[in-house]
């Protein structure tokens, strides 16, 4: 699944290729409630990422996610996909340097 993540923000967001700040947590049945009408493999998304990225960007992105999860058995109807996009100067990046104080090293526009 984090494979499935990381090629599908490549794919849509264009995150450079070492870029795989990306965790996968999974919780027990008694610990996570399945929404009606989803099944034993419902699955949430959470993606925290710098800002920029246009409407299409995000759209292609949720797509690819769930092409990438329908190879792995998992069915669109059981993917929701939330995306934060917190501002660059609420990241402490590279020794606690606001990323808006930073070249990135690629572009957020896309």
């Amino acid at each position: 699944m984090i494979e499935a993540v990381y090629q599908a923000q490549r794919e849509a967001l264009k995150v450079p290729e070492d870029d795989r700040q990306i965790r996968y947590i999974e919780h027990k049945r008694e610990h996570f409630s399945v929404p009606p009408g989803k099944s034993e493999n419902y699955t949430f998304v959470e993606i925290i990422m710098f800002p920029g990225r246009s409407r299409d960007a995000k759209r292609n992105l949720y797509r690819a996610i769930v092409r990438r999860f329908g190879e792995l058995g998992i069915e669109a109807k059981d993917i929701f996909i939330v995306l934060h996009e917190p501002p660059l100067e609420n990241w402490g990046i590279r020794g606690g340097v606001p990323a808006s104080e930073v070249d990135l090293g690629f572009d957020t526009n896309v």
